[in-house]
C-alpha cells in the first residue's frame, strides 16, 4: 500500500470507529438508536441469551486477540506496520457494530429508578463517557487509535511507540479507561434483564484482560511497570489517611 492508501485507510477506519462510538451511547443508554440494548423482546429466551452471549465472546475474542504481542507479529506479515492499529479499531468497531445490530432484548426489569435518582444516574452514564473519552487522550489518543502511525508514515517519518507515563488519572488508577467502561455500563436507569447479563459479562471480561494486558506491560516495560502496578490501585482509588492527623486526635 502507498503512504497515502494507508492514511485514508487509517482515517477511514477511524471515522468507523467514531460513528460505532457515537451509536453505542444511544445503544446503551436507551436512546437515539435504532437497535437498543433495552429493546422490547422478540424471540424466545434461551434464543436471546444465547446469541447475546455469542455476540459477546466474539468481540472479546477479537478484541484481546489481535491485541496479544504474538498476534501482532504474525498480522503485520498481511498488513502494513503503520496500518496494524488503524486495522485493529476497524475490526473491533465492526465487531461492535454487529453487536449492536444483532443483539437480542429479553425483557424483565431488574430495578426502574424515577424521578431525581433516575437523572442522577443518567448524569453518571454520560459522565463514564466523558472520562472514556478522556482517558483516551491521557494516553495519546491518535496513537490509540491509529491516526498518528499512519500521518507518520504519510510523512515519511519514523514512529516512535509512546514512552511508560502516568498522567493525571493514571496517577490515582492503573486503569482509568476501564473505570470508564463500567460506569457505562451499570448506570442503567432501568436495568433489563439484558442489560444486567450485558453488565455482568462485560464486566468479567474487562477484569480477565486486564490480567492480558497488564501481561504484556510488564514484558515490555519490566520493573518500571511492576513499580507501577505495586503502588497504585488497578480500578478503585486508594483512600489515603493521614496517620498523622490521625495520631494528634484526642480519644474520647
Amino acid at each position: 500500500m502507498s503512504r497515502i492508501a494507508i492514511f485514508l485507510y487509517g482515517v477511514a477506519s477511524y471515522l468507523v470507529f467514531f460513528a460505532v462510538f457515537l451509536y453505542g451511547i444511544g445503544f446503551i443508554g436507551g436512546f437515539l438508536a435504532p437497535t437498543l440494548l433495552d429493546g422490547v423482546p422478540h424471540t424466545s429466551l434461551s434464543l436471546a441469551v444465547a446469541v447475546d452471549l455469542g455476540l459477546l465472546a466474539a468481540f472479546a475474542l477479537q478484541h484481546s486477540g489481535m491485541a496479544r504481542p504474538a498476534f501482532k507479529r504474525w498480522w503485520t506479515r498481511v498488513v502494513p506496520q503503520e496500518a496494524e492499529r488503524s486495522t485493529y479499531v476497524l475490526f473491533s468497531s465492526l465487531m461492535l457494530a454487529a453487536l449492536f445490530a444483532c443483539w437480542q432484548p429479553i425483557g424483565g426489569v431488574v430495578w426502574n429508578l424515577t424521578g431525581a435518582a433516575r437523572g442522577g444516574v443518567i448524569g453518571l452514564y454520560l459522565l463514564g463517557w466523558a472520562l472514556l473519552l478522556y482517558s483516551t487522550f491521557l494516553i495519546d489518543h491518535f496513537d490509540l487509535f491509529g491516526l498518528k502511525q499512519v500521518w507518520r508514515r504519510l510523512g515519511n517519518k519514523t514512529y516512535r511507540a509512546p514512552a511508560f507515563r502516568t498522567p493525571a488519572l493514571y496517577k490515582i488508577v492503573r486503569h482509568p479507561l476501564y473505570v470508564g467502561w463500567l460506569v457505562i455500563f451499570w448506570s442503567a436507569p432501568t436495568m433489563t434483564v439484558a442489560h444486567m447479563l450485558f453488565a455482568l459479562t462485560t464486566t468479567a471480561y474487562i477484569l480477565i484482560a486486564i490480567r492480558w494486558e497488564e501481561r504484556d506491560l510488564i514484558a515490555a516495560f519490566g520493573s518500571t511497570y511492576v513499580d507501577y502496578r505495586d503502588r497504585t490501585p488497578m480500578l478503585i482509588p486508594r483512600l489515603r489517611v493521614n496517620r498523622a492527623s490521625i495520631s494528634k486526635t484526642p480519644r474520647g
